[in-house]
């Protein structure tokens, strides 16, 4: 930590008591000054400047309360929901929106900006604000592949056969938002009839699981360390790993794995936490949320899509990171993921944490 020395002047008795007495008008005034406090997920990352105009330009200091997943930080919110610690909550997406009680940490609000959302990305009426889209799927580190002998995994299936043993990593479904989407999609990849066996072949494989997102990509990922070479991750994730690499690359160390519903299609949003009594400054955080200055930040800081149409996408986006197609997108009415997904989420406890074979499960 570094220490800021500051001088400090003399001031004669009665120039001192003068300001003393200007202090004791102005400092009620600063202190006035209103706070609002966001509550989000440790990927949330904004460019000072776009946040300082915002503050400048409303009045209103922005707090920032970020750690963990997006799943720990729904469950932060449902914890302390008789006493909110926030009064806006960004990390909410389609799939968690789904989880007990989640619905109901909301004021509904309607943004500025939401006609530029085109509708399929909406969900769950005017409770929440899409803010960004991304696709989880699986990350293939082609060196390690390439270092190992093997062909790059072609499809889920793939990792579960012997040859890729050990080598998968995943986040856990109860506390991570990716983690909670991958099971999504194998629900409806292999039908709930075929879903806990895909999973018990997994961890019959050598399956790792992980609390969250960072944990796998920055711990057990073989590009930082591990000695996992497939995580779950993000489709532009690859596009990510160019842009920030310290030296010119040619091509994505990393790449997706895509075919036949690998991936599952996150929309994350913004939105009013009921009890915390500061709704029309929370509202304005939505509104500065989907505003056309966050928007275009949102894919060189958070590495995630943005929500709004014709926002200008980097160059890497274009070549390491096309949208998954329709056919590689698995997807699951939100009635049946709102109806299901405690019990889903206890089966696949039973299953990959605790070994209970799946027909005992059923």
């Amino acid at each position: 930590m570094t220490h800021h020395h500051r001088s400090f002047i003399r001031v004669p008795r009665l120039r001192a008591r003068l300001l003393s007495a200007l202090l004791a008008v102005l400092v009620p005034v600063h202190a006035a000054a209103q706070s609002v406090t966001l509550l989000t997920h440790e990927s949330f990352a904004l460019p000072e400047a776009v946040v300082e105009a915002f503050e400048r330009d409303s009045g209103l200091e922005l707090r920032v309360l970020a750690g963990g997943d997006a799943g720990e930080t729904v469950n932060r919110a449902l914890l302390t929901q008789d006493r909110p610690v926030a009064d806006v909550l960004f990390g909410i997406d389609n799939a968690l929106i789904g989880r007990d009680g989640a619905v109901g940490l909301f004021t509904p609000y309607q943004a500025d900006g939401l006609a530029d959302v085109p509708a399929d990305r909406r969900f769950a009426g005017a409770t929440v604000t899409p803010v960004t889209e991304g696709f989880v799927n699986f990350n293939l580190d082609v060196a390690a592949f390439e270092a190992r002998g093997l062909p790059l995994p072609a499809d889920l299936t793939d990792l579960t056969d012997p040859a890729y043993e050990g080598l998968t990593v995943v986040s856990d479904p109860a506390t991570s938002s990716p983690g909670l989407a991958f099971m999504l999609t194998t629900i409806d990849r292999f039908g709930e009839d075929g879903w806990l066996d895909y999973w018990a072949e997994l961890r019959d494989n050598g399956l790792l699981v992980v609390s969250g997102w960072s944990d796998a990509y920055y711990t057990a990922f073989t590009r930082y360390g591990g000695d996992r070479p497939v995580v779950l991750s993000y489709a532009t994730s690859p596009a990510a790993e160019v842009m920030f690499s310290e030296e010119a690359l040619e091509a994505a160390p990393t790449v997706n794995l895509l075919c036949d519903r690998c991936a599952w299609r996150q929309i994350e949003a913004a939105g009013v936490l009921k009890g915390a009594g500061n709704d029309a400054a929370a509202q304005q955080v939505v509104d500065f949320l989907l505003s056309p200055a966050v928007q275009a930040a949102v894919p060189e800081s958070m590495f995630v899509y943005p929500a709004r149409e014709g926002v200008t996408l980097p160059d890497a986006f274009d070549a390491y990171a096309p949208r998954p197609t329709a056919e590689q997108t698995a997807s699951l009415p939100a009635e049946q993921i709102a109806s299901m997904q405690e019990a889903w989420l206890d089966a696949w406890t039973q299953v990959v944490r605790d070994g209970v074979a799946p027909e005992d499960v059923r």
